[in-house]
């Protein structure tokens, strides 16, 4: 596969998917908030940065996102529960995401392979949550998930060779979530972005709709 889109791209992770990509020889678009003015919560900035890209893209990955947000951290009790910070979460990570798979769509082929990640998390599973907690954005996650699933139901129709999935990167080393990572083991970004890539190139459309980990194992929804 020779042509990525990256929206994120000026992230921790989305930066070294895409330094990956272009040491590997492939060709990268980069697509951030940053550097372009893409805003995944506005559906107008979607469509405006994404409707001036041209040509086929083999992969798009979505690699946004924030566990805060406005100053707003996850809930440790639900008493924490606030309904604004819950409606941010739902727009940048779970609407998001869609919104792009919504209009990149058209730059997908339908007559080869191609893919379409989000990135996930484990703390959006259900069967997975043990713990509580982290409403707003465990929530969100979910509903990714379900988004995606059901989107990767519709896209084999007109693609039938496409892989759409979420992916769980594992917990990273970025400023996302710092705080709250403390001393937990984690990934170099550059190892991230080369495990996720690996998965996500391994996949065939047998298993689009799913949701994996970074080493390639299924998350239980």
């Amino acid at each position: 596969m020779g042509r990525t889109l990256v929206v994120g791209a000026s992230g921790g992770i989305g930066g070294a998917l895409v330094a990956a990509l272009v040491a590997r020889g492939e060709a990268v678009v980069g697509l951030s908030r940053s550097g372009d003015g893409l805003d995944v919560t506005d559906e107008a900035s979607v469509v405006r940065c994404l409707g001036a890209l041209e040509g086929r893209f083999d992969r798009v990955i979505v690699a946004t996102g924030a566990l805060e947000i406005a100053g707003a951290g996850p809930e440790k009790a639900l008493r924490g529960l606030d309904p604004a910070a819950l409606a941010a979460q739902f727009a940048l990570n779970a609407a998001g995401p869609v919104l792009v798979l919504k209009h990149a769509l058209r730059l997908m082929p339908k007559d080869a392979p191609c893919r379409f990640a989000a990135l996930s998390a484990r703390v959006g599973s259900i069967g997975d949550n043990s713990l509580g907690g982290w409403y707003s954005y465990r929530a969100a996650k979910a509903a990714l998930n379900q988004l995606i699933h059901t989107a990767a139901v519709e896209v084999a129709r007109s693609h039938r060779q496409a892989v759409v999935v979420c992916l769980h990167p594992g917990t990273v080393a970025t400023s996302f979530g710092a705080a709250q990572r403390g001393s937990h083991p984690a990934l170099s970004p550059e190892a991230a972005a080369g495990h996720l890539l690996s998965v996500l190139d391994g996949l065939t459309p047998a298993d689009s709709g799913g949701f994996f980990d970074w080493k390639g194992q299924r998350v239980a929804w």
